[in-house]
């Protein structure tokens, strides 16, 4: 009987970890849905969709988005979550507009930064000192602070002057950067990547599925060796590059840092990290405090693009951002997400938006599609999550009830795997 049960556990670690449904399946629904838009367009004969220009595009106009969407996971890995940031980079962009023509652009920034900051404290303070329920008083804050951004600009558009403000404002989002070759960049970190698992697995002498280590290290060697053949450069703009620092150093922090896995057990169980020790509210409140700032610095980058901003810019941004974050895995209710798997959601709602305009499908059906895309992928996930709490009983039940496994629990087992393996 221990040997059925070990065999269960063992068909469903068949795949590698990470490209298990629960690990990768945004990774797959972004990969259909390139999929699905370059087989679309090869077929309407218009440039292929995955060109290299098309590419920067894409992540030139998932940037904004993708940065509200990191900041967002990590308040809600720590178990709240806020609906004003559309409203605070509005306001970031106002104030560093109004106050430029007095403190020059980077005196400007340096404020409208500090506005968002202070904006997400008093979230933070108010939810966690207070007690007032997060929907509640951010929703309460992404109201008030529309009107603060109404009351700096009269209700009217706000146009930069000419100058050096002006030009100062410019600069912060107007170059473009060449990358390197792809092919050979994402070899050589696929490689580092199968050796830090392997290195890891056998400093802390455990057991590692060959899987986790061979595929990536063999992709890995054959992306380096075709990399002097196949050449895949791209024109990165500056706000791209702004979210790669943020979602590397985010992720670095969250996977690697005690700082990460204290934010984890805060949002996981938060009493039970109280107890031991980690200052919950000061964690959730810095996570508001994050949110705020970069909403700002969105803001600012959005304006310094139009040099101008609309009293009813971003609006609606922060549900997009939330979109994003449940399209990436992330719990609405704390200790489990990924700022990687939310950039790839952010990546999913732009490509669909950025699809449907090359092939001139025009506004009507995005909202749907992207709908269904949403539920689609919150299914997938809670399907993969219920059946990993399953093959979590059925390891713990092999190692503690001995040799006897009552038929039905044996039979029940048989069925989950079989359909795992149909899903597979």
């Amino acid at each position: 009987m221990p040997e059925q049960r070990t065999a269960v556990v063992r068909r469903e670690r068949s795949l590698p970890g990470f490209l298990q449904l629960g690990n990768a399946g945004v990774v797959y629904a972004f990969l259909v849905i390139v999929a699905v838009l370059s087989v679309a367009t090869a077929m309407t004969g218009r440039p292929s969709y995955v060109s290299p220009d098309n590419i920067s595009n894409v992540l030139d106009q998932a940037a904004l988005l993708g940065i509200i969407a990191v900041t967002t996971t990590i308040v809600l890995i720590s178990g709240n979550f806020d609906l004003s940031v559309g409203s605070v980079a509005a306001l970031g962009a106002a104030t560093c507009l109004v106050l430029m023509p007095t403190f020059g652009f980077w005196g400007a920034f340096v404020v409208a930064l500090l506005v968002g900051a202070a904006v997400g404290l008093f979230n933070g303070l108010v939810v966690q000192f207070i007690g007032i329920n997060a929907f509640i008083v951010t929703l309460g804050t992404m109201t008030a602070v529309r009107g603060v951004v109404l009351i700096l600009t009269d209700g009217r558009t706000i146009t930069a002057e000419e100058g050096a403000a002006r030009d100062g404002l410019r600069a912060l989002d107007s170059s473009r950067w060449v990358t390197p070759n792809l092919y050979l960049i994402i070899g050589l970190a696929l490689l580092l990547w199968a050796a830090w698992r392997w290195w890891s697995a056998r400093r802390a002498d455990q057991p590692t599925n060959r899987a986790d280590v061979l595929v990536p290290a063999v992709v890995g060697v054959l992306l380096v060796v075709v990399s002097p053949v196949m050449v895949l450069t791209l024109q990165l703009s500056q706000r791209a590059t702004y979210l790669l620092l943020l979602v590397a150093g985010a992720a670095l922090v969250l996977r690697f840092t005690t700082i990460g896995r204290r934010l984890y057990a805060t949002g996981g169980n938060p009493e039970a990290a109280r107890l031991s020790g980690i200052a919950v509210d000061r964690y959730r409140v810095v996570a508001f405090v994050l949110n705020g700032t970069a909403a700002a610095f969105v803001g600012v980058l959005y304006a310094s693009r139009l040099t101008s901003i609309n009293p009813t810019a971003l609006n609606g941004f922060e549900l997009t951002a939330l979109a994003a974050a449940i399209l990436g895995g992330t719990s609405l209710f704390g200790g489990l997400g990924s700022v990687t798997k939310s950039i790839i959601g952010a990546l999913i709602l732009t490509t669909l938006a950025n699809g449907f305009n090359i092939l001139n499908l025009g506004a009507n059906y995005q909202g749907l599609i992207q709908g269904v895309v949403l539920i689609v992928a919150a299914g997938m996930y809670t399907v993969a999550i219920r059946r990993r709490q399953r093959t979590k009983l059925r390891t713990v039940d092999a190692s503690t009830s001995g040799s006897t496994t009552p038929p039905e629990t044996e039979r029940e087992a048989d069925l989950v795997v079989s359909a795992s393996d149909t899903k597979r």
